[in-house]
C-alpha cells in the first residue's frame, strides 16, 4: 500500500517568506522545520509555520506538484494558502 505524501508550505509570518516542499512524513518534516533541524532556505528565513498542505497517494505525485508550484507566481501561492487557511494559522497542531 503506497504511503500518503504531501506538498506543503511553511511561512515565517502572514504574507511573509514562503518555503514549498514535499515529504512522505508531514508531521516529522514540519517538526524539523519548526525546530531548525534542517539547514537551508527555510531555516535561514525562519519559516516555521505550516500554513498549507495537500495530500497525494505517492511521493512522485507530490514531488511533481511541488515542482509545478515552484514555477507559480507568488500571488497564485498566496491564493491557495488563503483558500485553505485565510487566517494563516499554524496547521501543525492539527496534523
Amino acid at each position: 500500500m503506497p504511503r500518503q505524501s504531501y506538498v506543503y508550505v511553511m511561512a515565517n509570518r502572514r504574507n511573509g517568506t514562503l518555503y514549498l516542499g514535499s515529504t512522505s512524513n508531514l508531521p516529522q518534516r514540519a517538526h524539523q522545520h519548526r525546530n531548525g533541524l534542517i539547514d537551508g532556505f527555510a531555516k535561514q528565513h525562519d519559516c516555521k509555520r505550516l500554513v498549507w498542505c495537500e495530500a497525494y497517494d505517492d511521493i512522485r505525485a507530490a514531488r511533481h506538484r511541488e515542482l509545478q508550484m515552484k514555477k507559480w507566481k507568488r500571488s497564485w501561492k498566496l491564493r491557495v494558502i488563503e483558500e485553505l487557511n485565510p487566517e494563516w494559522n499554524d496547521l501543525y497542531n492539527s496534523l
